[in-house]
């Protein structure tokens, strides 16, 4: 693992060199602990003495859709409370006589609902969250339920809905109770940040109103149009809560009890629920860039620089984050050192 590990570093380095990202954090191991982590580069390239730390706080951007939606929705798999292949409108009063009444939860969690592919909520359906949350329940499918694989984000944004509609809770209230208290995963939370906590995030992209770079603020328009909570994005993170979250989908049969969802959820979510359609998808997890589903090493990413892969079958797992989105929304150099990270991990 030595050999790994000093690949790892240098790989992650010269990413810091090359305005990849300013700095990472990473960490590899299974479902006993940790095997290997490490940091790199600044918190902040305008406080060049600051370095990243293990403890740096993260905007997690679309790990929101596993770490909030994806648990709440197992949990609520898990106690009888959701039929995945139900259409939506015969339990769901909010869309019932709607287009999209028709999907059903399994649709969603593949993108496969059909919903539209951009979600523009305040162009669409202004500012107001009632109007918002009435504009997306309401609005016309793009394609029929079924037919073709297309990740949107409005899929999690209904998610999250229908979680709340089902627990009677509020989205963070659900994801704190049912997965992050019980998993001891004390610094995740929906943002805006505290001020005291703020200090240790990492600050992503410019914000254009005040010329300064976000921090503690999600970088995602909808999760701060909706009050910072939502199903798209807004979760704030750390490594170590990650590595918690991850070792117990690997080892949940022995963990049974602790998290509102279980292994028989993840035992689902992680195999290929999209038949012959292409990409492959699992329940919101689908297969790495580069692999295929009998590789068994599936990954979910975050737009602001984050990602996180696991492998039951290697009994591995694996977390890399960044804040890319502080330099550019080019995805591709990341992209590149994504994939070389994960044949490191996964060879």
């Amino acid at each position: 693992m030595t050999h790994r590990i000093n690949s790892i570093e240098q790989l992650l380095g010269e990413g810091v060199r090359d305005k990849v990202y300013p700095g990472a954090v990473w960490a590899v191991g299974d479902a006993a602990g940790i095997h290997a982590s490490g940091a790199t580069g600044v918190l902040d390239p305008s406080e060049p003495d600051t370095p990243m730390r293990p403890d740096t706080v993260f905007d997690a951007a679309s790990l929101t859709k596993i770490l909030a939606v994806w648990t709440s929705i197992g949990a609520l798999w898990d106690e009888g409370k959701l039929d995945l292949d139900a259409p939506l409108g015969t339990f769901w009063p909010e869309v019932d006589g709607h287009p999209l009444g028709i999907t059903t939860a399994r649709h969603l969690l593949t993108h496969t609902a059909g919903v539209p592919l951009r979600a523009q909520l305040k162009n669409l359906y202004g500012t107001d969250p009632q109007d918002v949350r009435d504009g997306v329940l309401h609005e016309s499918l793009h394609r029929p339920p079924g037919e073709a694989v297309e990740y949107t984000d409005r899929a999690a944004l209904i998610l999250g809905y229908l979680a709340e509609h089902l627990s009677g809770q509020r989205l963070d209230q659900l994801a704190t109770e049912r997965t992050w208290q019980p998993l001891g995963m004390d610094s995740t939370c929906f943002g805006p940040l505290p001020t005291e906590i703020t200090t240790r995030c990492a600050p992503t992209e410019l914000d254009q109103d005040t010329d300064t770079h976000l921090k503690g603020i999600a970088h995602d328009f909808s999760a701060r149009l909706l009050g910072g909570v939502c199903g798209i994005a807004g979760v704030f993170t750390v490594l170590d809560d990650l590595t918690v979250f991850l070792r117990y989908m690997l080892n949940a049969t022995a963990s049974a009890g602790r998290a509102g969802f279980g292994p028989a959820w993840t035992a689902e979510s992680l195999t290929t629920q999209t038949g012959a359609l292409d990409p492959v998808r699992g329940l919101f997890w689908h297969p790495a860039p580069g692999t295929s589903p009998t590789d068994d090493i599936w990954v979910h990413y975050g737009f602001t620089g984050t990602g996180m892969w696991i492998s039951p079958r290697q009994g591995r797992w694996a977390v890399l984050l960044t804040n890319k989105l502080y330099y550019t929304r080019d995805r591709q150099p990341l992209t590149e050192v994504r994939n070389t990270f994960r044949t490191m991990v996964y060879r």
